[in-house]
């Protein structure tokens, strides 16, 4: 047995556990929905609001507030449902699933228990190596989102070791759809893969349909990974454990991969698997344990006596089939054949988060060559130096088109333009604003450029002279004493012309 150690866990060698173990996975996929109001009020459903200033009595749980069902909510939710390839249920029920926590004020969440209002569905996934994978859609149900706890003085915003902590409520309430597949058995070693890949899918389908931003890193989109491991050659499902509100694609990998690796350890020392939550941890990739977890029958279901059941005519259910948009992986099929891309391309862009944002920068004037160069060069860079998503950035499709523009139109050079990337990635503004302030244009004066390109030659003889000899390559140094002077805001083609014309004096 080989085992190593991290996060003060014991883990076996990732091979090992593959000969001795089969995993079985469930994934649990939290969304929110973008509603302009919450799922049960009209409270505002915007997020990053002053803490605790969307809030009305339904989502404070005051005495006598009454709650009604939001239509977009249920309609979004029945896009998602078909977009899944789902049976939309023509009847289904709200229930109140009971427990205490001081970020849901009723004491109980409004969700959906055995009648949910989508059903048996599946998502085909793409694999690295082009690989498809079907997983298999137990529910999609419609609930609420609770409110938001921080705790201060802990470790990394957790309760444990935390001196107090702060509740806001503007969450709460906030329409959420909880995906849930089928168990996921037969991956093997490629586990991880496969929940991330699903993962990805998942939030490309929903941002796609237009009714959530997908965004892990503000919570908007939140990934439970379930995980158990069995013998090899048994058919029983071992005891899971579910990793809580996991907020990347790269930490639903690892979140799985340790999982295997732990477990599959404490299994062979003879230890059981608690049935129990745990906390994933950014810093190293492990997980920590949570709390015992619990069961249907700890939740004391029971349909809400508040709410009517929700009706989902086959005709209505109809009209918005005929709304769903393009699925997204037909438009990468499409998009691919149009672009040229090989198979491989296609599937790091897509990996990359990058596929959406490189189309909708084209459809605001970039080419796609332009787009693609931006996105998956320079501020992937960018992403990876801040440790977030692509789309987490804080600059828009419409931002990156303005700057391939200033570039083609000669106003930026590309090393100015990712100047100006730099300053709206810091909050100084929209793209001209960031060019004004940093005074980034291209400089055009005649004579300013002249000066300094009879200043760079007259300090450099000895390139002149190689120059006149025979050797044209050696004007790169002089173009770029030229440059360094102006600070990069001349322009290159201006610049070469003017040395050309000097150098055949």
């Amino acid at each position: 047995m080989v085992a190593m150690t991290a996060a003060m866990y014991d883990l076996l060698d990732y091979d090992e556990v593959l000969e001795k173990y089969d995993p079985v996975m469930g994934m649990e996929v939290h969304v929110e929905l973008g509603t302009e109001t919450k799922m049960f009020s009209t409270s505002s459903a915007h997020f990053g609001d002053e803490p605790n200033s969307n809030v009305d009595p339904v989502s404070l749980g005051l005495p006598g507030a009454l709650p009604v069902v939001n239509e977009k909510g249920v309609e979004w939710a029945i896009k998602i449902g078909l977009a899944l390839n789902c049976q939309i249920a023509e009847s289904s029920r709200f229930a109140r699933k009971n427990y205490f926590y001081p970020d849901q004020p009723k004491n109980y969440q409004i969700s959906q228990y055995d009648e949910p209002i989508a059903y048996d569905g599946y998502l085909d996934v793409v694999l690295d190596d082009g690989t498809e994978w079907r997983v298999e859609i137990e529910r999609a149900h419609m609930e609420e989102d609770t409110g938001k706890l921080t705790h201060l003085g802990g470790v990394d915003g957790r309760i444990h070791g935390a001196t107090a902590s702060l509740v806001d409520y503007n969450r709460a309430g906030i329409p959420l759809i909880e995906i849930v597949t089928k168990p996921i058995v037969g991956a093997g070693e490629r586990a991880p893969e496969v929940a991330r890949a699903y993962v990805t899918a998942l939030r490309e389908l929903v941002a796609a349909l237009g009714v959530s931003d997908a965004r892990m890193d503000q919570g908007s989109m939140r990934v439970d990974s379930n995980l158990s491991l069995r013998p090899k050659g048994s058919e029983e499902f071992g005891t899971r454990t579910e990793t809580k509100n996991i907020n990347s694609l790269k930490s639903v990998e690892q979140a799985v991969r340790f999982e295997m690796q732990r477990q599959a350890y404490a299994l062979d020392n003879g230890e059981e698997i608690a049935l129990e939550t745990r906390h994933y941890q950014e810093s190293d990739g492990s997980t920590s344990k949570g709390r015992p977890k619990e069961t249907a029958e700890d939740y004391r279901y029971f349909n809400d006596p508040d709410l009517p059941p929700v009706s989902a005519p086959r005709e209505w259910v109809e009209e918005i089939r005929q709304t769903l948009p393009e699925m997204p992986w037909i438009r990468r099929a499409r998009i691919q054949e149009e672009w040229g891309l090989k198979d491989k391309e296609m599937r790091d862009l897509v990996n990359a988060g990058a596929l959406g944002l490189i189309i909708e920068t084209t459809e605001h004037g970039a080419s796609a060559d332009e787009a693609r160069a931006w996105w998956v060069s320079y501020l992937s860079g960018k992403a990876n130096e801040a440790g977030v998503e692509l789309a987490a950035l804080e600059i828009t499709p419409a931002q990156v088109a303005r700057v391939v523009e200033l570039v083609k139109e000669g106003k930026l050079t590309t090393k100015l333009g990712r100047k100006a990337v730099d300053g709206v990635l810091e909050g100084e503004g929209d793209v001209d604003e960031v060019v004004a302030k940093r005074g980034l244009e291209v400089v055009r004066d005649d004579g300013a450029i002249e000066k300094a390109v009879d200043d760079a030659l007259a300090e450099n003889p000895d390139i002149v002279e190689k120059y006149r000899a025979g050797n044209t390559k050696v004007t790169g140094a002089i173009v770029g004493a030229v440059m360094k002077a102006t600070q990069g805001k001349a322009d290159p083609g201006q610049v070469n012309k003017l040395i050309a014309e000097k150098l055949a004096q």
